[in-house]
């Protein structure tokens, strides 16, 4: 089989055909079977992600189409994401090193990053920001590439993610993040941000469970979160007044929660950011309207742990 196979494009239309009869699931960085045969094959190539559609042509010798097949193997029959096979993953125009210490960068948030936080800022001036639950520490370390004048500190409660944030921020010369172990903001003890960004565990027990195999690889304490998603958000926005200047902004991630948080907090005037591709589950709110009813969001959040 592999002697019909000859060029790098032979091998992108194989591996795609392959994924998608195989019913993989794409949903850690690509989300379709062509991009994640495209960087699978350019990954065992020793080539650039981008490489120029002229080479598709290029012929491979026996040694790189064992690799490729390979692979494409360990994908279909492990179900492993791509990012982790590659080590890989590309996050808000930047290379992060992908392993399971943490989950597989992908969060829309990148988007806001490229954009400044723009317009939710208002060009507010940003001393300091906070990432938390930073995992890979992909949203830290782009802010922190972006905007070079921030101080960005980048918090986890795992050590394994935060040693491989700490590998993403020599890897991409970070030197304005500052790492810290804390479980949400209790080890930021007087700590103030004008910006919390955040994208932490969302993923209720029902859809934890019901998750594809490719989810399984990734660290669960990274996804699940209660039976609506929410037990760590409504803790974040209880204690994120505290860490916020007078006229700090939080911008917070909780996806498919977000119909559970508009049912607990209605009245809560959460500013739900519209992106390329549509509304994706994630908020900004300013200190002012979170402690406006800080009352019952304390009461919900105090009753979740």
């Amino acid at each position: 089989m592999s002697a019909e196979l000859v060029t790098i494009i032979d091998f992108i239309r194989y591996g795609a055909s392959r994924f998608s009869a195989a019913g993989l699931t794409f949903g850690h960085s690509y989300d379709n079977a062509l991009d994640e045969a495209t960087q699978l094959v350019l990954h065992a190539l020793h080539l650039p992600h981008d490489l120029s559609p002229v080479y598709g042509q290029a012929r491979l010798v026996a040694e790189e189409k064992v690799r490729i097949l390979s692979l494409f193997d360990r994908r279909i029959d492990e179900r492993i994401p791509a990012c982790y096979l590659t080590g890989e993953a590309w996050f808000a125009g930047l290379s992060f090193k992908s392993d399971p210490r943490a989950l597989v960068p992908r969060s829309p948030i990148a988007e806001l990053i490229e954009a400044g936080f723009e317009p939710w800022l208002g060009g507010r001036p940003v001393t300091r920001a906070l990432d938390l639950c930073t995992g890979s520490g992909c949203i830290a370390i782009a802010t922190a590439h972006y905007n070079p004048e921030w101080q960005v500190d980048a918090v986890d409660i795992s050590e394994d993610a935060l040693a491989l944030a700490k590998e993403n921020v020599a890897r991409l010369e970070t030197a304005n993040v500052r790492l810290v172990h804390s479980d949400l903001f209790r080890g930021l003890v007087g700590e103030v941000y004008d910006l919390i960004v955040t994208n932490p565990p969302y993923v209720t027990h029902a859809e934890t469970d019901a998750l594809p195999k490719e989810y399984a690889h990734e660290p669960e304490l990274g996804l699940r979160a209660g039976d609506d998603g929410l037990d760590l958000a409504l803790e974040i926005l209880r204690d994120a007044p505290a860490h916020l200047s007078e006229e700090g902004l939080l911008i917070c991630e909780v996806g498919e929660s977000e119909r559970h948080l508009v049912a607990l907090l209605p009245e809560v005037p959460f500013a739900w950011v519209e992106f390329k591709v549509g509304q994706m589950g994630i908020f900004a709110i300013e200190r002012a309207d979170i402690l406006a009813h800080h009352a019952k969001i304390k009461a919900l959040a105090d009753a979740r742990r």
